[in-house]
């Protein structure tokens, strides 16, 4: 019977220390969640977004069907050429997550005859996209560029390399000006996931690969707005021709009901706030300063991460392990995820720590001495 054998595999993801459930935990410290600005919580960019919605003298509550048909408006075409301005893109489009936006580039573009190549540590969605293409997809190992070009070289019609700019799980950053050159040199695209960069890097937070002054050279690119930008939806920023391409062929947003007016108020009051948050990136970029000094004065080397982003991690291998540190931490009044295999690799355990530009010193010290007694 099918309902067994679903039970079955729910006992197994029991027994393997693994089973996922909705759980929510209040009052606690929050070194989980992705509102790495605080813009999530802040009272004053949601009373901007209902003065804004009362502007638009927009009494509805969802936007009544796809973009394509009854779901489009002027409000979302306004938003769109202040998402290409922001992002210094051509054209942008919007999409009701980033999850809707990786299945929409990938699935789309890549033909019957191409080649996917994508970092081993990408998204699922990105593994998602690339499945329901029709190209041939092979991973390279992670940033390493020599495995890369090698796969290049041996890839059939047109090729498209996948990265992250900063990666989820690690909070590492992708070597981008290397992989731009690469895929100069070698004829090949490249895609970019910016959804841990958008709101953080860049002169305004536009995100990493304008930091770098790479945009131009970058096939597409790809915002979302659920992490530093604490609100929801995202968007492809790329050439003209590329976004008329996905309004015709991406099937993800073709077929999905459009984001409704108070979310397209909310992207639009964002990115203007974004862009005056100077000192809360800089208020974040001291509680990461903060976190390596004292990770790496306190725990056994080759346990923690040590980068600039706000995602860092503590390794312990075994799922066991990892749930008995976070418990640990929840009696602490401390609020940090275990990311279990199969999520991650087995062996690769750990706990995922994200840094908050309202987090303070004496917590995160907090932290590193209970992870401390963990790794002990």
């Amino acid at each position: 019977m099918l309902i067994q054998k679903l039970q079955e595999k729910l006992l197994e993801r029991l027994e393997n220390n693994s089973l996922r459930k909705l759980s929510v935990r209040e009052n606690l410290v929050d070194f989980f969640s992705n509102d790495y600005l605080g813009i999530a919580a802040d009272e004053s960019l949601y009373e901007q977004v209902l003065d804004l919605s009362d502007r638009w003298k927009s009494k509805q509550n969802g936007s009544t069907g796809s973009r394509l048909l009854s779901g489009n408006s002027k409000h979302a075409l306004d938003v769109e050429d202040r998402m290409a301005f922001y992002f210094k893109a051509e054209k942008c489009l919007l999409f009701n997550s980033g999850y809707n936006a990786n299945l929409s580039i990938l699935s789309a573009i890549p033909g019957r005859n191409d080649t996917i190549l994508y970092d081993e540590l990408i998204h699922a969605s990105l593994k998602d996209g690339a499945r329901l293409s029709m190209a041939q997809r092979f991973s390279f190992r992670h940033n390493d560029l020599q495995d890369l070009e090698q796969k290049i070289k041996k890839s059939s019609g047109d090729v498209f390399v996948v990265v992250e700019s900063v990666y989820s799980m690690d909070g590492d950053f992708a070597p981008l000006e290397a992989l731009v050159d690469i895929c100069e040199r070698c004829g090949a695209h490249l895609i970019v996931d910016e959804a841990h960069s958008t709101g953080l890097f860049g002169p305004y937070g536009e995100g990493l690969c304008i930091d770098r002054q790479l945009e131009r050279r970058i096939f597409a690119r790809v915002y979302t707005f659920g992490k530093a930008m604490g609100m929801h939806g995202a968007c492809i920023a790329g050439s003209r021709i590329l976004i008329d391409y996905l309004i015709n062929f991406a099937r993800p947003f073709i077929y999905t009901t459009a984001l409704p007016p108070h979310a397209l108020a909310t992207i639009q009051v964002v990115l203007e706030r974004c862009e005056t948050m100077s000192t809360e990136r800089q208020e974040l970029n001291e509680r990461i300063r903060d976190w390596n000094e004292l990770a790496s004065q306190n725990l056994p080397s080759g346990t923690f991460s040590v980068n600039k982003s706000p995602i860092q991690v503590v390794m312990m291998s075994g799922n066991n392990r990892v749930r008995n540190a976070q418990r640990a931490l929840y009696q602490q009044g401390l609020d940090a995820r275990a990311i279990l295999s199969p999520t991650v690799k087995a062996g690769q355990e750990r706990i995922r720590i994200c840094l908050h530009r309202y987090n303070t010193e004496d917590e995160i010290k907090r932290l590193v001495r209970t992870l401390q007694t963990c790794i002990e």
